[in-house]
């Protein structure tokens, strides 16, 4: 597995990372054990970036990271957490005090000092470009609650405001082929910046899996069904914001382009960390074979696979099919 320089830090991670979404049970139940597998089959594959939110199963996803890495001394896992969402996204929630209360929560949550990487998860624009958000983080680093912190976004125009601040250390934003914006401004200016790249949702919600077909149902709890059309949060979230049906189309057009033997979504996680300015890649999985399989697409930055035809088809189906329909912030 390549590890990658985490930007200004002295960590590295993984060019495959683990999503960890899932496991706070909001794409259907995970059950404990279920959960501490995919951890450690996420690990022995190299993996050496967790991501994960504090509102993901309303800490679960946390504890239950806290309680893997607690019996793995010496692990060398980077957990990048994420913040803002306990109370409503309306910039004056986003205080000191606040800052303070959800680090605490989430030290607690993982059973660590200091954590490893905060995130602001997807906060409103205003508070990307406030001051006082970066006076407030950088006491944070200073008081040793947190080391490093970056920013979760929905737009572009957020991602370079983030990457503006001198001490952002990572912009995790949303990159697949049905998402294609980023790599115009976003990637370039991260590169020039040193601030990292974590690409989330790089599967478009398991659209480019390659399972799902206009048969496919998904339980109620799960937000692939209940926020098709944002409304629980933002629709970028879920299958990227695309038309479901047309996600599908889409798809089975890129899978005609693979070259024999590697299976979509190994194309898919490889072709996005390929893409200059990326440092991870960061898919969910519910099952360790999942986990093993989103870990293994690393093999295909090494191995010599030849995915020019499919990073051609990709443009060309974004083109044909997605750009028009895609926001034009995302």
């Amino acid at each position: 597995m390549q590890q990658r320089s985490l930007a200004s830090t002295s960590r590295s991670v993984s060019a495959i990372g683990l999503g960890t979404w899932q496991l706070g049970a909001d794409w259907g139940e995970v059950d404990d054990d279920q959960a501490l597998a995919v951890l450690a089959a996420s690990a022995d594959a190299g993996v050496t970036l967790f991501d994960t939110a504090d509102v993901y199963g309303d800490g679960r996803s946390e504890t239950t990271i806290g309680r893997f890495l607690a019996g793995r001394p010496g692990h060398g896992i980077t957990v990048a957490t994420k913040m803002g969402r306990r109370e409503a996204q309306v910039p004056e929630n986003y205080t000191r005090e606040n800052f303070r209360a959800w680090t605490d929560r989430s030290r607690r949550n993982l059973g660590v000092d200091t954590l490893d990487l905060v995130q602001l998860h997807c906060p409103p624009s205003a508070v990307i470009e406030s001051d006082a958000t970066y006076d407030a983080l950088d006491e944070l680093v200073a008081d040793g609650a947190i080391a490093a912190y970056g920013v979760s976004v929905e737009t572009t125009a957020q991602a370079l405001a983030a990457i503006a601040r001198p001490n952002v250390t990572n912009i995790q934003i949303i990159l697949n082929p049905f998402r294609l914006k980023p790599l115009d401004e976003v990637l370039p200016a991260a590169q020039a910046a040193d601030v990292a790249i974590f690409a989330r949702v790089p599967l478009a919600s398991g659209l480019l899996s390659g399972r799902y077909t206009e048969q496919t149902e998904f339980a109620a709890d799960d937000h692939r069904s209940y926020n098709r059309h944002g409304e629980a949060f933002d629709r970028g979230e879920t299958f990227s914001g695309v038309d479901f049906e047309t996600g599908l189309t889409a798809a089975r057009r890129l899978a005609a382009a693979l070259p024999e033997g590697i299976t979509l979504p190994a194309a898919t996680l490889a072709w996005i960390a390929s893409r200059p300015g990326v440092t991870s890649v960061i898919p969910g999985a519910r099952t360790t074979e999942q986990a093993r399989a989103n870990a293994a697409a690393a093999d295909l930055l090494d191995d010599g696979t030849d995915l020019t035809a499919f990073a051609d088809a990709v443009v060309d189906v974004y083109d044909e099919l997605l750009r028009a329909d895609i926001h034009p912030h995302w």
